[in-house]
């Protein structure tokens, strides 16, 4: 299940209970003619209310997860779809607009670049795009801009901000623009950086090459063929502007769907380069790591894990080194994570990667902590031995991570 937006308002207003109301009627219809009904009146309100009002948005959809789970699904669908999908007028014709994004993900030791692409290398990423997974019809408004996580818009009102903004400047004719006022990018060890755009073709026309495919309609596989195409065609450009990175391109999609697929597939890069980061600087094999994972949660809905958190700190001190977050969306990936049916058996996704990486060292705190971080830096604070709370720190004479520049 997709997370829900962190909000700690709980009183509803009277517009949120509305939309409230209609997500739960929308996952209680009987038949498509009521559904369709019922969510046409969804869609309605949250179009009324979607460019100014996200607060009012965000706790209808906090309430729906904590106390209606069978219509959240429906809720979060529906501000997702229409912040990132909408129909444009110019000189009287109707355009659909979809605002996507094309991941990478990329794993270095060196500092990992973001910021202005140069004109040229633009426009070429813009047109691969255009010939490996679009439409004929299709037009493309790509921002030459390489974003962090951090740099996308934070809510689904700024979202659907944006993606007016793009629609109706590639309408228009005008070029793309670099993006202005961008927040600092924090540096990680493996990240993501994500390519916006927007995709516009007259009403009704599809979009990309895979809904113009003939029985027996098999999208997977071209899509499978779309991404082969768009890697081979957009990574030495992604290299020259990645310079010392190992480099993935995932599947440029809506920029909600892409965005949760980014996040999935950056976790086991994390951890791998985490290990090689403290193995690297510390001068130690991957054996003398221990690792504490521990699950964290809204204190609103206790027992629910949102998260792990997995600590890094050598075997010989107590401190904890450096930390992880690894983040859940499916209802299996709690399970999938880690489990440890006995004391000293970890089984699951992060032990196999750490494993894999040489630690051995293994240990699960069953308790579910509150998502606790720094009141300082807003950092996220890690469990160490002792189930304590407590802020990651390399020694003092250690590079941070992702400080060392590529020459």
């Amino acid at each position: 299940m997709r997370r829900p937006p962190q909000n700690k308002s709980t009183k509803l207003s009277q517009e949120s209970l509305r939309l409230v109301n209609l997500a739960v009627a929308v996952s209680q219809s009987a038949s498509r003619i009521e559904d369709e009904a019922w969510q046409k009146q969804l869609d309605a309100l949250v179009r009324k209310n979607l460019k100014a009002h996200h607060a009012l948005l965000d706790n209808a959809a906090e309430h729906v997860f904590k106390h209606h789970p069978e219509a959240y699904e429906v809720m979060i669908e529906t501000l997702e779809s229409l912040s990132t999908s909408q129909a444009f007028e110019h000189d009287g014709q109707w355009f659909d607009a979809l605002l996507i994004t094309a991941p990478v993900l990329a794993w270095t030791r060196f500092e990992i670049a973001a910021g202005q692409i140069a004109s040229d290398h633009a426009q070429l990423l813009a047109t691969q795009l255009q010939a490996c997974l679009l439409t004929p019809q299709a037009r493309l408004h790509l921002l030459p801009t390489l974003y962090s996580l951090d740099q996308l818009p934070r809510n689904h009102s700024e979202t659907a901000v944006l993606l007016e903004r793009l629609a109706q400047a590639e309408l228009k004719g005008l070029a793309p623009q670099h993006s202005q006022d961008l927040l600092p990018v924090i540096p990680f060890l493996a990240d993501i950086r994500f390519m916006l755009a927007v995709v516009i073709v007259p009403q009704a026309q599809p979009l990309f090459q895979w809904q113009e495919i003939v029985a027996p309609f098999d999208c997977a596989q071209a899509k499978t063929i779309a991404l082969e195409k768009w890697t081979e065609q957009a990574t030495p450009i992604l290299s020259r502007l990645l310079p010392g990175c190992h480099i993935d391109l995932l599947m440029p999609e809506a920029f909600y769907t892409a965005c949760r697929e980014a996040d999935i597939k950056i976790r086991p890069a994390l951890l791998r380069s985490a290990v090689f980061y403290l193995t690297q600087h510390l001068d130690v094999d991957a054996s003398e790591l221990q690792t504490i994972v521990a699950g964290f949660g809204d204190e609103d809905s206790p027992g629910q894990i949102e998260e792990y958190r997995i600590s890094f700190l050598l075997k010989s001190a107590p401190e904890v080194l450096y930390g992880v977050v690894w983040p859940l969306y499916q209802p299996d990936d709690q399970v999938n994570a880690i489990d440890c049916p006995t004391e000293n058996i970890c089984v699951g996704e992060i032990p196999a990667i750490l494993n894999d990486c040489g630690v051995l060292d293994i240990h699960k705190i069953e308790d579910v902590f509150s998502m606790e971080f720094c009141d300082d830096c807003h950092a996220p604070l890690f469990p160490d031995a002792d189930a304590d709370l407590v802020h990651a720190e390399m020694p003092a004479d250690t590079p941070a991570q992702g400080s060392e520049h590529f020459h």
